[in-house]
Parts: C-alpha cells; sequence; structure tokens
C-alpha cells in the first residue's frame, strides 16, 4: 500500500509524518488490497473566527474504487490536525462498511469489478492541494479554470451509481458498457438520478 503525505500552510514534521502513517496503515485491516492512500493536511486562515485544520484521506482500492473522508476543524490547540485526521479516518471507516456490503451484492456484474483509474481519481476528486504541472495544463480560456483527459473503462450504470456515492459527487461521467458510448450520471433534486445520453 502506497501511502503519500502532503500539506499546505503546515509543515509535516517527523511526528506527524509518523503518526499519521500509524493510523493510515491500520486501514489494511478493515479493506484488504488497497492500493494508494492520499493524505492531505491543511491549515486555512480565515479572515473571520477560528483558522482551520483540514485532513482529507482519498483511497484508491486494487479493483479501482475510490474512497474519500474529510474533517474540518476549527483551531483550538496544536493537536486540532490530529483530532481531524482521526475524525477523517472515523468517516472513511463507515464508507469501508458501506463499500464491502456492496461488493456483496446479488448481481454479478456489479461484483465483478470496480473500475475507476487513477486518472478518474483525479478528475473525480478536485484536490485543494494537489496543482498539475505547467506542462499538463493548457492556458485556460476565461471561464474554465481546469481541463483533465478521462481514460474511458466500460461499467455498467449500477457500477457507475455506487462510484457516485462512494465518490459523494452531483454527478459521474461514463462509459456504458452495453452502449460502449459515453454517458454522464447525476442526482435529481427530487430523487434518484438521470442520465444524459448522447444523441
Amino acid at each position: 500500500m502506497e501511502v503519500s503525505i502532503h500539506g499546505d500552510g503546515i509543515k509535516i514534521s517527523e511526528s506527524l509524518d509518523q503518526f499519521t502513517r500509524s493510523k493510515v496503515d491500520r486501514l489494511d485491516r478493515y479493506l484488504p488490497n488497497i492500493a494508494q492512500v492520499r493524505v492531505e493536511l491543511s491549515i486555512q486562515h480565515t479572515s473571520r473566527g477560528a483558522d482551520k485544520a483540514s485532513a482529507q484521506i482519498t483511497v484508491l482500492h486494487a479493483r479501482g474504487a475510490i474512497l474519500r473522508a474529510e474533517e474540518k476543524l476549527d483551531i483550538e490547540h496544536r493537536d486540532t490536525i490530529r483530532t481531524a485526521i482521526n475524525k477523517a479516518l472515523e468517516k472513511l471507516h463507515r464508507q469501508i462498511n458501506r463499500f464491502k456490503s456492496k461488493r456483496i451484492s446479488k448481481n454479478k456484474k456489479i461484483r465483478e469489478k470496480y473500475r475507476a483509474t487513477v486518472a478518474e481519481l483525479d478528475i473525480a476528486e478536485e484536490l485543494p492541494l494537489g496543482v498539475p504541472a505547467a506542462a499538463e495544463m493548457a492556458p485556460p480560456p476565461e471561464r474554465i479554470f481546469r481541463r483533465k483527459q478521462v481514460e474511458m473503462i466500460p461499467m455498467h450504470e449500477e457500477e457507475a451509481i455506487e462510484q457516485l456515492e462512494l465518490l459523494s459527487h452531483d454527478f459521474y461521467m461514463f462509459m456504458n458498457a452495453s452502449t460502449l458510448e459515453v454517458n454522464v450520471l447525476y442526482k435529481r433534486d427530487s430523487g434518484g438520478y438521470g442520465i444524459l445520453l448522447p444523441q
């Protein structure tokens, strides 16, 4: 399991690095076959009120599923960032339980495999701390701030719904395994989901 820890507005000291790794290393007990864990720690200074400590943990499973949890806390003492890490991990454990229960699906096609890729992780997650290299970004037009390329791997609609729920996003772009067309799955305000189909 590859673990990377990044800081924004906070120095990742040796003790904080060891603390974070010791906590993250335990994830393997709850969910085997984790390929990668990304930990983003930040201190956000606000003009009003207390500064915020933020811990965001993103897990990429070997089968391609993406799980993510974030916790933001008002800074009350020097260990607030450690508290944020612990609370983000608690949220992640709940997501892992949900993920594992969904893997025991009666639908054989859904059980087969999650197909999200690392490229999809970068697109699906707007990571505030990760800035792409200049060579990867063309100068954006006035209102477009980010462009990403996605590797389209076929998946069924139910798989796309599960990936959308795991990411806690409002929409998810995927290649439909039944039609081999790009579809956009989205959450409806009135409940349920909708799918945008090319014409």
